[in-house]
Formats: structure tokens, sequence, C-alpha cells
């Protein structure tokens, strides 16, 4: 079921708002921070208990800041207020928050509480964002559904026998059914696109040294990626302008874009080259219901002016690479195996030596230079997020490991490349499967080229606008 009213009539309504939008309210003082964050707290404590999208509700320190921010915005002039001036957000629980406990999706560390801030909500705290709380990730963020063990399972607001995806399984869920007005999240393999696939959403997986990954470091060799999820191409790019930029020590490094991210979500995109696939070599096709949105978008951008024809980078030999640089996250995180569950017990088991994982980061460039080659004729590639609909909470709960990381290596087949290369790329919602959840695609661009993405992302949004849709669980 789905609702297709224009905001802002109601309560419902206003915690649907785009994120922009709650900006210029509160600066118009039309709404106060404290109204905001009281419907968002009021929705968490009504829906969260079934929906399983947060870890923990920062309900004391999300009332306190946002009574001072009320407060401070009584006080006169709004001119000098950074963007997102008391708009509510949630952060993922692999992130650590100053003050709050940080369970990375484990349960031995659910009562650790963070003694810093990381550098990316750190630059959302100085863009004036209010934090309603830490979202559910899957253990570890390892894996692509959100049923971390000890923990219960996340689920999605469109029907909540299914798995938000994973591991920004709780942002992309807390997101959708209005919860928080948008999300960041981090993606290491697919785990912000996914959620935003499962969940009908924006999701942007920025260039590698986009986001820095201070004070700690990826660990994983540039694989991972923090971004945004958002419900608009616009409240995205904006959320991703507030996250970019160089922190003292990075290993890696982009210019601040310019113009801004926000400010290409408004520009029409120049004819591009744009390719379109329907299979991840060598894994195979995509199901037919994911393939179907690829050839619908290609289409549209066809009728848009921009060149369009089929093809795909050559991924052969990736995966052996990928699994080992990716595996290795596990091992690095110091969590005796027996704390852990079961896959990433079997993950810890298949950690290999320094030299073993240096020759496959190695593997893992040589074949990322193939990829991102393919682009020297092609501005954006069109691929499925993941290469079948959304599965069901538990569907592979009774595998073995050796079981289930094939099942999981197939599902999210059109993701991890571009970890590998270091690209950018956006998943954007495109209708709905037989069962009536979000399907989706993903745009590829150039290394440092968010704006282009964002653009078209931006042009066909406009054609094929979705903000208006809402699962009824979030009306309820």
């Amino acid at each position: 079921m789905i609702d297709d009213r224009e905001p802002i009539a109601s309560k419902v309504d206003l915690a649907f708002t785009p994120a922009l939008e709650q900006a210029r309210l509160i600066r118009s003082k039309e709404i106060s921070p404290l109204e905001l964050v009281e419907v968002y707290l009021e929705r968490i404590q009504r829906l969260d208990a079934q929906l399983g999208s947060y870890f923990t509700v920062m309900a004391d320190l999300a009332l306190a800041d946002a009574k001072a921010k009320t407060e401070q915005l009584g006080k006169g002039d709004t001119s000098d207020l950074p963007p997102f001036f008391g708009v509510p957000i949630s952060i993922k629980d692999l992130n650590p928050v100053a003050g709050v406990p940080c369970s990375y999706g484990t349960p031995v560390l659910r009562s650790q509480v963070a003694a810093f801030d990381d550098g990316v909500v750190m630059r959302i705290k100085q863009a004036g964002f209010i934090i309603l709380g830490k979202t559910a990730t899957s253990e570890l963020g390892s894996l692509p559904y959100t049923e971390p063990p000890g923990f219960p399972p996340a689920r999605n607001p469109w029907n909540l026998d299914y798995t938000p995806g994973g591991s920004s399984g709780g942002a992309a869920a807390s997101v959708a059914a209005g919860l928080c007005a948008v999300a960041q999240g981090s993606d290491g393999g697919g785990s912000i696109r996914g959620p935003a696939f499962c969940c009908g959403l924006v999701g942007i997986k920025p260039s590698r040294g986009r986001v820095s990954y201070a004070p700690i470091g990826d660990r994983q060799s540039g694989i991972g990626a923090n971004g945004p999820i958002a419900r608009t191409v616009a409240d995205a790019a904006a959320l991703l302008d507030v996250m970019s930029g160089y922190i003292t020590g990075d290993p890696y490094w982009l210019p601040d874009p310019n113009p801004s991210f926000l400010v290409a979500s408004s520009q029409k995109p120049d004819r591009l080259r744009i390719a379109f696939a329907t299979a991840i070599p060598p894994i195979g096709e995509a199901s037919q219901e994911c393939q179907k949105p690829v050839l619908e978008i290609a289409k549209l951008l066809e009728e848009f002016g921009h060149s369009v024809a089929p093809g795909c980078p050559d991924f052969n030999g990736l995966v052996e690479p990928f699994t080992t640089v990716w595996l290795s996250g596990v091992a690095a995180s110091g969590i005796p195996k027996e704390a852990l569950g079961s896959v990433n017990r079997y993950l810890a088991e298949r950690t290999c030596d320094a030299g073993q994982y240096l020759r496959a980061v190695c593997q893992m460039q040589v074949i990322a230079r193939r990829i991102v080659g393919f682009f020297d004729n092609f501005d954006v590639l069109v691929l499925p997020v993941y290469l079948h609909p959304t599965i069901r909470v538990g569907e592979w709960a009774n595998l073995s490991p050796e079981e289930t990381m094939p099942k999981l290596a197939n599902w999210v087949a059109p993701c991890p490349p571009f970890n590998a290369s270091g690209q950018p790329s956006i998943a954007i919602p495109v209708g709905f499967d037989s069962n009536g959840l979000p399907l989706g695609v993903q745009l590829v661009g150039r290394p440092a080229q968010e704006a282009t993405l964002i653009s078209l992302a931006a042009q066909i949004e406009t054609a094929k606008p979705w903000i208006g849709k809402r699962p009824a669980f979030a009306l309820s």
C-alpha cells in the first residue's frame, strides 16, 4: 500500500518532509528543532519495537540538544546557522559517537561507551544535525542483512517479513519508516546501496577519499566509504557535502567539489555516454524483476538525449582477492572468534597471513585499473543494485556458513567491484517487485565524479518522482 499525499498536512507528513525543507522550516521559525525531534521520538517509541531500526535511542541527549537549539533560534538572526540546524539524523552503530555505546553489532561490545566522535560524526554535528540514535547493523558490518546475534533483526518497513538489507539496514529502515530525516551509512561491499535498494531510498557510495575515515582508518585498503541515505537526491547530495572533506593525516583524499553536490542536484547533466548491463560477469544474470528497472532506466535516459548502449567492465578474477581483503575486517576487529556469530566465525577462520593479504591487494588494484579503464569510453554505467529482490528475515539463518557465502555473494554481486575500484555509485528507487517491495538501479561514475551521478539521478527523479511513496506501516 502506497500513500502519495504531499507534505506537510500532519505530523506524519512532517516526519517525511525532506531534510532540506525541514532546515528551511526551522530557519523561518515555522517549526522548532524541539517540535521536530519530539515528532521523531514519538514515532520511534511507537514503531521501532516492530521495526528494530535502532540499537540505541539517544532520547535525552537529542531532547537536550533540541531544546538548546530551539532557545538559540529564538534569540534572533538565523543567517549564520549551519545548513542542517535542528534537523534529526541517525548514525550507524559502526561509527562512534562520544559518550554513547557503540556495539558494532556484537553483544560483547553492547555496553562499550565511545570516547570520541568519528570524523564523519564530527562533521555531522558541525552541520547542526541532532542525532536521534545509533542504528542497527549486521555484526561487524560484514553481512548484507541486519540480523546480528543477540539483537532483534531489523525489518523492512514495506513488509516486516523482509530484511531492510545490510549492513546499513537500520539506517535505511529508519529513513524509510519516517523515524529520522536522513541517515549516515557506510559501504564496504554494497552496505549503503543494498539497503537503499531494499527500502526504496537514495544511497550514495562516494569515491575513495571523498569522506574521511578519521581518526581510526578504514582497515581494508580503501574499499569502505561513509555516505548518505535519504529520500531525495537533493537531501543525499547535501548530506554528502556535509560529510566530505580532508581531515589531517588522511591517507588519500579528494579536493572539495566545486560547485557543491547540492548545486549539482539542481543542474541538468550534459549529454552523457551511458552503458547499461543486466549481468555481472562471471557471476551471472540478474533476475527478471531486477533486470526490468535497468532496461526501463536505459530507455528513459535515451529519451533524455543521452547516448545509451549495452556494455559492462570485465570483472573476472576479482572475487577471490576482494573477498580476502573484505573478510580481513573481521579479524581486524580483535574480537575473539568464540564471541562471533557463525558466519563471522567462519570468516575469521579464513584469515590469511600478511603476505597473502598484500598479494590480494595488488591483484585487486590491477583488476580495478581494468574496471576504471572501461570508463574511458563511458561517463556512467547503469546496473542492478542486487541480482535478485529482497530476501526474507531469517531466510538464510538455518544454512551453514559454507552454504550462506555463495548466496550472499551472488545477491550483492553488482556492488563490490566499485568498492574495489573506489568509484562513486548511487542507488535510486525504480518501482516495486511482485511482493510490493522496492526495486532500484545503481548508477556508477568515473572516479571523483559524484556530481555527474547526482545530476543524472536528479534528472531521473524529476521524471519518475518517488518522494510521496510511503510504506503503510509508517502511516499506522
